[in-house]
Protein backbone atom coordinates (compact mmCIF):
# COMPACT_ATOMS: atom_id res chain seq x y z
CA UNK A 1 0.00 0.00 0.00
CA UNK A 2 0.95 3.64 -0.32
CA UNK A 3 2.38 4.94 2.99
CA UNK A 4 1.69 8.36 4.44
CA UNK A 5 4.62 10.70 5.11
CA UNK A 6 5.34 11.30 8.81
CA UNK A 7 5.84 15.03 8.27
CA UNK A 8 4.24 17.69 6.10
CA UNK A 9 6.56 20.56 6.98
CA UNK A 10 10.01 21.33 8.32
CA UNK A 11 11.22 24.24 10.43
CA UNK A 12 14.08 26.40 9.19
CA UNK A 13 14.84 28.66 12.11
CA UNK A 14 11.82 30.94 12.57
CA UNK A 15 10.31 29.81 9.26
CA UNK A 16 8.16 26.75 8.58
CA UNK A 17 8.42 25.21 5.11
CA UNK A 18 5.22 23.42 4.13
CA UNK A 19 5.66 20.67 1.54
CA UNK A 20 2.20 21.42 0.11
CA UNK A 21 3.38 24.92 -0.79
CA UNK A 22 6.65 23.54 -2.18
CA UNK A 23 4.72 21.21 -4.51
CA UNK A 24 2.47 24.05 -5.70
CA UNK A 25 5.47 26.30 -6.38
CA UNK A 26 7.38 23.49 -8.09
CA UNK A 27 4.41 22.88 -10.40
CA UNK A 28 4.21 26.58 -11.23
CA UNK A 29 7.95 26.71 -11.92
CA UNK A 30 7.90 23.74 -14.32
CA UNK A 31 4.79 25.06 -16.07
CA UNK A 32 6.34 28.52 -16.49
CA UNK A 33 9.54 27.06 -17.94
CA UNK A 34 7.64 24.89 -20.41
CA UNK A 35 5.14 27.62 -21.34
CA UNK A 36 8.02 30.00 -22.03
CA UNK A 37 9.62 27.45 -24.39
CA UNK A 38 6.30 26.98 -26.21
CA UNK A 39 5.67 30.72 -26.41
CA UNK A 40 9.13 31.55 -27.73
CA UNK A 41 8.83 28.74 -30.31
CA UNK A 42 5.80 30.59 -31.66
CA UNK A 43 7.80 33.80 -31.94
CA UNK A 44 6.60 35.32 -28.68
CA UNK A 45 8.53 37.33 -26.13
CA UNK A 46 9.52 35.34 -23.05
CA UNK A 47 9.61 38.43 -20.85
CA UNK A 48 6.04 39.28 -21.80
CA UNK A 49 4.95 35.76 -20.89
CA UNK A 50 6.70 35.96 -17.52
CA UNK A 51 4.88 39.21 -16.69
CA UNK A 52 1.56 37.69 -17.71
CA UNK A 53 2.07 34.44 -15.79
CA UNK A 54 3.38 36.26 -12.71
CA UNK A 55 0.11 38.16 -12.37
CA UNK A 56 -1.96 35.09 -13.35
CA UNK A 57 -0.35 32.96 -10.61
CA UNK A 58 -1.44 35.33 -7.86
CA UNK A 59 -4.91 35.72 -9.37
CA UNK A 60 -5.16 31.94 -9.72
CA UNK A 61 -4.19 31.28 -6.10
CA UNK A 62 -6.71 33.84 -4.87
CA UNK A 63 -9.42 32.38 -7.08
CA UNK A 64 -8.55 28.83 -6.00
CA UNK A 65 -8.78 29.70 -2.33
CA UNK A 66 -12.02 31.63 -2.69
CA UNK A 67 -13.63 28.73 -4.54
CA UNK A 68 -12.45 26.25 -1.90
CA UNK A 69 -13.77 28.34 0.98
CA UNK A 70 -17.13 28.88 -0.72
CA UNK A 71 -17.61 25.19 -1.53
CA UNK A 72 -16.30 23.86 1.81
CA UNK A 73 -17.48 26.54 4.26
CA UNK A 74 -17.90 24.41 7.39
CA UNK A 75 -14.27 24.58 8.67
CA UNK A 76 -14.32 28.35 8.30
CA UNK A 77 -17.87 29.52 9.03
CA UNK A 78 -19.59 26.49 10.55
CA UNK A 79 -19.95 25.65 14.25
CA UNK A 80 -16.52 25.96 15.84
CA UNK A 81 -15.07 27.20 12.57
CA UNK A 82 -12.25 29.71 12.28
CA UNK A 83 -12.83 32.37 9.57
CA UNK A 84 -9.23 33.56 9.82
CA UNK A 85 -7.99 30.11 8.76
CA UNK A 86 -9.41 30.83 5.30
CA UNK A 87 -6.13 32.69 4.79
CA UNK A 88 -3.97 29.67 5.67
CA UNK A 89 -3.48 28.36 2.14
CA UNK A 90 -0.35 26.44 3.16
CA UNK A 91 -2.56 24.03 5.07
CA UNK A 92 -4.20 22.90 1.82
CA UNK A 93 -7.42 23.79 0.08
CA UNK A 94 -6.95 25.20 -3.43
CA UNK A 95 -9.70 24.44 -5.96
CA UNK A 96 -8.53 24.10 -9.57
CA UNK A 97 -11.63 25.61 -11.17
CA UNK A 98 -11.21 28.72 -9.08
CA UNK A 99 -7.56 28.83 -10.08
CA UNK A 100 -8.37 28.51 -13.79
CA UNK A 101 -11.08 31.18 -13.56
CA UNK A 102 -8.90 33.65 -11.68
CA UNK A 103 -5.85 32.92 -13.80
CA UNK A 104 -7.77 33.14 -17.09
CA UNK A 105 -9.18 36.54 -16.15
CA UNK A 106 -5.70 37.80 -15.32
CA UNK A 107 -4.26 36.39 -18.56
CA UNK A 108 -7.04 38.06 -20.57
CA UNK A 109 -6.42 41.46 -19.00
CA UNK A 110 -2.63 41.14 -19.27
CA UNK A 111 -2.88 39.97 -22.89
CA UNK A 112 -4.79 43.13 -23.76
CA UNK A 113 -2.22 45.22 -21.92
CA UNK A 114 0.66 43.51 -23.73
CA UNK A 115 -1.07 43.52 -27.10
CA UNK A 116 -0.91 39.78 -27.75
CA UNK A 117 -3.55 37.20 -28.63
CA UNK A 118 -5.44 35.82 -25.65
CA UNK A 119 -6.32 32.63 -27.51
CA UNK A 120 -2.69 32.12 -28.48
CA UNK A 121 -1.74 32.44 -24.82
CA UNK A 122 -4.50 30.07 -23.71
CA UNK A 123 -3.47 27.42 -26.25
CA UNK A 124 0.20 27.80 -25.30
CA UNK A 125 -0.38 27.49 -21.56
CA UNK A 126 -3.06 24.75 -21.57
CA UNK A 127 -0.79 21.65 -21.63
CA UNK A 128 1.52 23.19 -19.04
CA UNK A 129 -1.40 23.57 -16.63
CA UNK A 130 -1.79 19.81 -16.55
CA UNK A 131 1.81 19.18 -15.50
CA UNK A 132 1.52 21.93 -12.87
CA UNK A 133 -1.63 20.30 -11.48
CA UNK A 134 0.00 16.85 -11.44
CA UNK A 135 2.99 18.12 -9.46
CA UNK A 136 0.78 20.15 -7.14
CA UNK A 137 -1.33 17.08 -6.31
CA UNK A 138 1.70 15.58 -4.59
CA UNK A 139 1.11 18.16 -1.88
CA UNK A 140 -2.13 16.36 -1.00
CA UNK A 141 -0.09 13.26 -0.19
CA UNK A 142 2.00 15.22 2.31
CA UNK A 143 -1.16 16.66 3.88
CA UNK A 144 -2.95 13.27 3.94
CA UNK A 145 -5.99 14.68 2.16
CA UNK A 146 -8.14 13.96 -0.90
CA UNK A 147 -8.85 10.27 -0.54
CA UNK A 148 -11.82 8.13 -1.41
CA UNK A 149 -13.67 5.29 0.32
CA UNK A 150 -11.90 2.47 2.20
CA UNK A 151 -10.23 -0.17 0.02
CA UNK A 152 -8.16 -3.34 0.33
CA UNK A 153 -6.57 -2.94 -3.10
CA UNK A 154 -2.75 -3.21 -3.27
CA UNK A 155 -2.44 0.50 -4.06
CA UNK A 156 -4.60 1.59 -1.14
CA UNK A 157 -3.38 4.63 0.78
CA UNK A 158 -2.56 4.07 4.45
CA UNK A 159 -3.83 7.19 6.22
CA UNK A 160 -2.30 7.58 9.69
CA UNK A 161 -3.95 10.93 10.47
CA UNK A 162 -0.71 11.99 12.19
CA UNK A 163 1.79 14.46 10.76
CA UNK A 164 4.64 16.24 12.49
CA UNK A 165 3.57 14.44 15.66
CA UNK A 166 0.11 16.05 15.64
CA UNK A 167 -3.28 14.48 15.00
CA UNK A 168 -5.08 15.74 11.87
CA UNK A 169 -8.55 16.95 12.85
CA UNK A 170 -11.53 15.21 11.30
CA UNK A 171 -9.37 12.35 10.01
CA UNK A 172 -10.06 8.64 10.58
CA UNK A 173 -7.08 6.26 10.21
CA UNK A 174 -7.51 3.54 7.61
CA UNK A 175 -6.68 2.44 4.06
CA UNK A 176 -8.42 4.47 1.36
CA UNK A 177 -8.51 5.02 -2.40
CA UNK A 178 -5.70 7.50 -3.28
CA UNK A 179 -7.81 9.87 -5.36
CA UNK A 180 -4.96 12.40 -5.46
CA UNK A 181 -2.91 9.74 -7.31
CA UNK A 182 -5.78 8.90 -9.65
CA UNK A 183 -5.99 12.56 -10.62
CA UNK A 184 -2.21 12.77 -11.11
CA UNK A 185 -2.27 9.82 -13.50
CA UNK A 186 -5.27 11.22 -15.35
CA UNK A 187 -3.54 14.59 -15.74
CA UNK A 188 -0.36 13.05 -17.17
CA UNK A 189 -2.31 10.82 -19.57
CA UNK A 190 -4.51 13.76 -20.51
CA UNK A 191 -1.49 15.94 -21.18
CA UNK A 192 -0.08 13.33 -23.58
CA UNK A 193 -3.45 13.07 -25.31
CA UNK A 194 -3.78 16.86 -25.55
CA UNK A 195 -0.35 17.23 -27.15
CA UNK A 196 -1.12 14.41 -29.60
CA UNK A 197 -4.47 15.88 -30.63
CA UNK A 198 -3.17 19.44 -30.93
CA UNK A 199 -0.39 18.34 -33.28
CA UNK A 200 -2.33 15.72 -35.21
CA UNK A 201 -5.41 17.88 -35.73
CA UNK A 202 -3.55 21.23 -35.88
CA UNK A 203 -5.73 22.70 -33.15
CA UNK A 204 -5.68 26.48 -32.88
CA UNK A 205 -7.94 29.40 -32.09
CA UNK A 206 -8.49 28.44 -28.45
CA UNK A 207 -9.32 24.81 -29.20
CA UNK A 208 -6.24 23.51 -27.36
CA UNK A 209 -7.43 25.24 -24.20
CA UNK A 210 -10.99 23.95 -24.50
CA UNK A 211 -9.70 20.46 -25.25
CA UNK A 212 -7.77 20.70 -21.98
CA UNK A 213 -10.93 21.71 -20.13
CA UNK A 214 -12.86 18.82 -21.70
CA UNK A 215 -10.20 16.20 -20.96
CA UNK A 216 -9.52 17.29 -17.41
CA UNK A 217 -13.16 17.82 -16.47
CA UNK A 218 -14.22 14.40 -17.75
CA UNK A 219 -11.74 12.62 -15.51
CA UNK A 220 -12.33 14.99 -12.62
CA UNK A 221 -16.06 14.26 -12.64
CA UNK A 222 -15.47 10.54 -12.08
CA UNK A 223 -12.61 10.95 -9.58
CA UNK A 224 -14.30 13.65 -7.53
CA UNK A 225 -17.44 11.54 -7.21
CA UNK A 226 -15.59 9.09 -4.92
CA UNK A 227 -13.76 11.67 -2.81
CA UNK A 228 -14.83 11.64 0.80
CA UNK A 229 -13.93 15.02 2.30
CA UNK A 230 -16.94 17.16 3.29
CA UNK A 231 -18.04 19.62 0.63
CA UNK A 232 -21.12 21.55 -0.44
CA UNK A 233 -23.72 19.23 -1.97
CA UNK A 234 -26.10 20.04 -4.82
CA UNK A 235 -28.75 17.37 -4.55
CA UNK A 236 -26.96 14.01 -4.69
CA UNK A 237 -23.83 15.48 -6.29
CA UNK A 238 -20.76 17.09 -4.77
CA UNK A 239 -20.40 20.67 -6.02
CA UNK A 240 -17.04 19.88 -7.64
CA UNK A 241 -18.49 16.86 -9.43
CA UNK A 242 -21.36 18.94 -10.78
CA UNK A 243 -19.03 21.73 -11.91
CA UNK A 244 -16.78 19.19 -13.65
CA UNK A 245 -19.74 17.70 -15.53
CA UNK A 246 -20.98 21.14 -16.59
CA UNK A 247 -17.49 22.23 -17.68
CA UNK A 248 -16.97 19.05 -19.70
CA UNK A 249 -20.24 19.62 -21.56
CA UNK A 250 -19.48 23.31 -22.12
CA UNK A 251 -15.96 22.56 -23.34
CA UNK A 252 -17.17 19.98 -25.87
CA UNK A 253 -19.87 22.39 -27.11
CA UNK A 254 -17.31 25.20 -27.54
CA UNK A 255 -14.92 22.85 -29.35
CA UNK A 256 -17.65 21.85 -31.79
CA UNK A 257 -18.63 25.49 -32.34
CA UNK A 258 -15.04 26.59 -32.95
CA UNK A 259 -14.42 23.71 -35.33
CA UNK A 260 -17.57 24.46 -37.32
CA UNK A 261 -16.62 28.13 -37.55
CA UNK A 262 -13.14 27.15 -38.72
CA UNK A 263 -14.55 24.91 -41.45
CA UNK A 264 -17.09 27.54 -42.51
CA UNK A 265 -14.46 30.18 -43.20
CA UNK A 266 -11.99 27.87 -44.87
CA UNK A 267 -9.89 27.03 -41.84
CA UNK A 268 -6.53 28.14 -40.55
CA UNK A 269 -3.26 26.35 -41.00
CA UNK A 270 -0.76 26.22 -38.16
CA UNK A 271 2.79 25.68 -39.34
CA UNK A 272 5.30 23.41 -37.59
CA UNK A 273 6.78 26.40 -35.75
CA UNK A 274 3.37 27.34 -34.38
CA UNK A 275 2.85 30.33 -36.67
CA UNK A 276 -0.45 31.04 -38.38
CA UNK A 277 -1.19 31.13 -42.11
CA UNK A 278 -4.28 31.44 -44.22
CA UNK A 279 -4.47 28.29 -46.38
CA UNK A 280 -5.08 30.25 -49.59
CA UNK A 281 -4.13 33.86 -50.30
CA UNK A 282 -7.63 34.33 -51.72
CA UNK A 283 -9.10 33.26 -48.38
CA UNK A 284 -7.23 35.91 -46.42
CA UNK A 285 -9.63 38.60 -45.24
CA UNK A 286 -8.92 42.17 -46.19
CA UNK A 287 -9.26 45.36 -44.29
CA UNK A 288 -7.74 46.86 -41.15
CA UNK A 289 -6.96 44.45 -38.34
CA UNK A 290 -6.95 41.40 -40.61
CA UNK A 291 -4.24 39.13 -41.88
CA UNK A 292 -1.69 36.99 -40.07
CA UNK A 293 0.39 39.74 -38.51
CA UNK A 294 -2.59 41.62 -37.12
CA UNK A 295 -4.06 38.41 -35.71
CA UNK A 296 -1.08 37.95 -33.49
CA UNK A 297 -0.67 41.56 -32.59
CA UNK A 298 -3.61 41.71 -30.28
CA UNK A 299 -6.80 40.21 -31.63
CA UNK A 300 -8.27 36.85 -30.88
CA UNK A 301 -8.68 35.65 -34.45
CA UNK A 302 -7.01 32.28 -34.43
CA UNK A 303 -4.33 31.10 -32.07
CA UNK A 304 -1.43 32.88 -33.73
CA UNK A 305 0.81 34.14 -35.00
CA UNK A 306 2.25 36.18 -32.22
CA UNK A 307 4.85 37.74 -34.50
CA UNK A 308 5.04 38.48 -38.23
CA UNK A 309 5.65 35.56 -40.56
CA UNK A 310 9.32 34.91 -41.23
Amino acid sequence: MIPSPPISAISLGPLTLYFYAVCILAGIGVALWWATKRWEARGGNGDDLFDIVFVAVFAGIIGARIWHVLTSPAPFFGPGGDPVSALYIWEGGLAIYGAVAGGALAVYLMARAKGVSFTALADTIAPTLMVAQAIGRLGNWFNQELYGPPTDLPWGWDITCVTNGDRIGGCEPGTYHPTFLYEQLWLLAGMALLLFLSRRLHLAGGRVFWAYVAIYSTGRAFIDAIRSEPVLMVGPLRIHTLVAIVMAVVAVAVLVALTMRKQKRGGEVVAADGSFQWPDPAAEPSGPGSGPTAAGAGTDRGSGPISPQR
